[in-house]
């Protein structure tokens, strides 16, 4: 016994006209025998609709396209696409594109559960220091999304920036300050996002990303951690088949994703950019450090994680800065946080000889930072991205791209 086909979703409009013959807004077409037809087409193929007795759609797959269409009826009335209000209606994109089959769709609607859509809402301003790296990405991805009319032919912008340097640097957040700044739809893609056990399913979800993005363009695919996804390649190391199937397909979207003029862009962040392969290097046009905070960018920091209050002492921001050289960004925020807990300590100490309970309206306020706090701190928090800072070094002296005054 052959299997029978497996049913598509319905199109909107196909759902919108069942709904409508269903509850009675609006008339169906009818069939000869004055029955309403049940089945519609979409993709090319039949498929149909189930619904029990009070009139609720019993098919999983098409909920989702009742709930969109009962959402929009709600949000607002409309007549030949004017608004009650008197003001034209926008058309509103759909979540997704038109897929060839239905296997297809599957996998983007359980990729779009896992990736982050809209603004990340992260400020150049909120990211200290890294003016060099700010600078090359506005070159690089701002400024052709804003004034597309420069970066044509040989200017076209490029397509694949790759964000590497020691971990806690900022890498994240460059990133995310890039899809804020250019308003565009950010992808945050992790290996987990496009690897399945199922053989066939994870060279499906690359070009189902990518397909996505080009459906939501502009947008910015960041792939985090990408030495993960696609390591060097060889055949003196043992990899699987699958591994090598995935890199190559993601490999394949990525060229021809330089080819187009579709505003899709891909950032690439990675601790460890030695490891990457030769031919995604060469896709990643612009490879940009993003190294440890300098003196100005940490003093930044310590201002704005430990200010300094009027009633107090001032801290010694320049002791800081000094003995913090080696230190990254989240080495910095620690070291705060462990800073900021002396205080709190000497106060839990009080409060625990006392039998009863504090109310909160009672609690006595915490301490200053004293300068011994801060030693203590410093003893306790320990650097731990200087120890490649030098291979970092000549990885962007071999590879990186430099300002050019």
């Amino acid at each position: 016994m052959t299997d029978e086909p497996l049913s598509t979703r319905w199109s909107f409009q196909d759902f919108k006209m069942f709904y409508d013959a269903k509850f009675g807004r609006k008339k169906a077409p009818q069939s000869e025998n004055g029955e309403v037809p049940h089945t519609a087409v979409s993709n090319g193929s039949s498929s149909g609709m189930t619904a029990n007795g009070n009139g609720y759609v019993t098919d999983r797959p098409a909920m989702a396209i009742y709930e969109q269409y009962r959402n929009q009826d709600r949000s607002s009335t409309h007549s030949n696409g004017v608004l009650s209000n008197g003001s034209e209606e926008k058309p509103q994109k759909s979540l997704l594109p038109p897929f060839e089959s239905v296997e297809m769709r599957n996998l983007a609607e359980s990729l779009s559960r896992d990736i982050i859509r809209g603004s990340p809402d992260v400020k150049w301003e909120s990211i200290k220091g890294l003016e060099n790296a700010k600078r090359l990405l506005k070159e690089a991805v701002v400024m052709p999304i804003k004034y597309p009319k420069y970066f044509t032919g040989l200017l076209s912008p490029w397509k694949g920036i790759l964000l590497f340097g020691p971990p806690g640097t900022g890498k994240t957040m460059l990133a995310k300050a890039v899809a804020t700044e250019c308003n565009t739809t950010f992808f945050n893609i992790s290996a987990s996002s496009v690897v399945s056990k199922w053989r066939g399913d994870s060279e499906k979800l690359v070009k189902v990303l990518f397909e996505l993005a080009r459906h939501h363009a502009p947008s910015t695919i960041f792939l985090d951690e990408i030495d993960a996804i696609i390591s060097q390649r060889g055949e003196a190391r043992s990899e699987h088949e699958a591994s090598r199937r995935l890199k190559t397909e993601l490999l394949i979207q990525m060229d021809g994703l330089m080819r187009t003029e579709e505003l899709v862009f891909v950032l690439a962040a990675t601790n460890l950019p030695w490891e990457l392969d030769a031919a995604m290097l060469r896709r990643l046009e612009k490879r940009i450090l993003v190294p440890l905070p300098e003196p100005e960018a940490r003093r930044a920091m310590f201002g704005e994680l430990l200010p300094s209050q009027p009633d107090e002492d001032e801290l010694p921001y320049d002791l800081l800065v000094e003995r913090t050289e080696g230190y990254s960004g989240s080495d910095i925020r620690l070291l705060c946080k462990e800073t900021a807990m002396q205080p709190l300590r000497r106060l839990m100490a009080v409060l625990e000889t006392r039998q009863d309970v504090v109310p909160d309206d009672e609690l006595p306020k915490v301490g200053p930072i004293r300068y011994e706090d801060i030693e203590a701190a410093l003893k306790n928090t320990r650097p731990s991205a200087h120890l490649h800072a030098h291979r970092y070094e000549k990885f962007n002296d071999d590879y990186g791209s430099q300002i050019l005054e």
